[in-house]
């Protein structure tokens, strides 16, 4: 396997020229199984992309990504790295709750996304974090600067930000080692009997759709979330204050509607049977929690509701006051 740079349009892009045999132990394979086993650092969005752009060829021929391997078949072909996203500072709207020198707390709107990436190279809360603090664009990944954890588009909420290297270190440590609380509110579709709970259930990659996440018998990773009754409203809704001890990607989202009460407003793990209608997903990062990795000092700061999330549930308590 080879690595060759190039240019263009202004930036370096490298190449991965790959040549494989089939062996035993891999027959029946899929062919994009195979290459994702075999090649390091791509993603699997670039090994299928590959193939179907038939820059991949078995035994001199192109093949579909479903396609299974025989013995002694010869894989070669050409598969391309992303091209490094260059981060412009624009101005986004973002509120500040706590900043230092060494890191900042902000409050994330919903309907923005993150980071850039596969078609949003713009306009993302990186965009504003380095156009706020330029410092920052130097910070970790040079696609990412800053970003230790992230919340999804539709999602509310606190984040945390690292101004340097150091700092940037110190905070993705503390996420992996779950040193750190992490508190949500959540509407959701359903009305627990239970005044609490806890679901502990491995999460990994739903089988058939490769973007949604699922509960895993084998193969998952760890996952728990905490959970407690705030609320009950007319209509089969709650609201729910959560507290999950990893950060699993869509954690709460296929927690909650494995339990039988998916988040309201989700259109992705949501069942779609209620006819009220949500301006997003009604999940609100409300609380972070953790000891300064350089002071020592502890950090506790919270992010209030977004207006939209306050209206629907203002709404719902007047409705719930006019049937008592």
């Amino acid at each position: 396997m080879e690595s060759v740079e190039t240019l263009n349009n202004g930036f370096k892009s490298a190449e991965q020229q790959l040549t494989f045999h089939v062996d035993e132990k891999h027959v029946g394979v899929r062919l994009d199984q195979f290459l994702a086993l075999q090649v390091l650092g791509l993603s699997r969005s670039q090994i299928s992309d590959a193939i179907r752009e038939k820059n991949i060829i078995v035994n001199g021929t192109p093949r579909k990504n479903s396609y299974r391997l025989k013995l002694g078949e010869f894989i070669s072909g050409v598969v391309e790295h992303d091209k490094p996203i260059e981060v412009c500072g624009e101005h986004i709207e973002f509120t500040v709750l706590y900043e230092d020198q060494w890191l900042l707390f902000l409050s994330k709107p919903p309907g923005l996304v993150v980071h850039p990436g596969s078609g949003n190279h713009a306009g993302t809360l990186v965009n504003g974090l380095v156009h706020y603090c330029e410092g920052i664009a130097a910070v970790g990944d040079a696609a990412r600067p800053g970003i230790v954890h992230r919340l999804d588009k539709d999602t509310s909420g606190v984040m945390v930000v690292a101004k340097t290297e150091a700092v940037h270190r110190d905070l993705i440590n503390l996420f992996k080692e779950h040193q750190l609380e992490k508190e949500y509110l959540c509407l959701v579709q359903g009305v627990p009997k239970e005044s609490s709970g806890r679901i502990v259930a491995a999460i990994g990659r739903h089988h058939i759709n490769r973007q949604k996440m699922a509960v895993k018998d084998i193969g998952g990773k760890h996952a728990a979330t905490n959970w407690d009754l705030v609320e009950r409203y007319d209509g089969g809704l709650s609201l729910l204050q959560v507290n999950i001890e990893t950060g699993r990607t869509h954690q709460i989202r296929v927690h909650m509607a494995h339990l039988g009460y998916p988040v309201a407003g989700d259109c992705v793990y949501g069942t779609g049977k209620t006819q009220r209608k949500f301006p997003r997903q009604m999940l609100h990062a409300s609380r972070l929690s953790f000891n300064h990795p350089v002071t020592g000092k502890k950090l506790d700061i919270i992010a209030p509701l977004w207006n939209d999330f306050v209206a629907v549930l203002d709404q719902l308590q007047a409705v719930s006051g006019e049937s008592s």
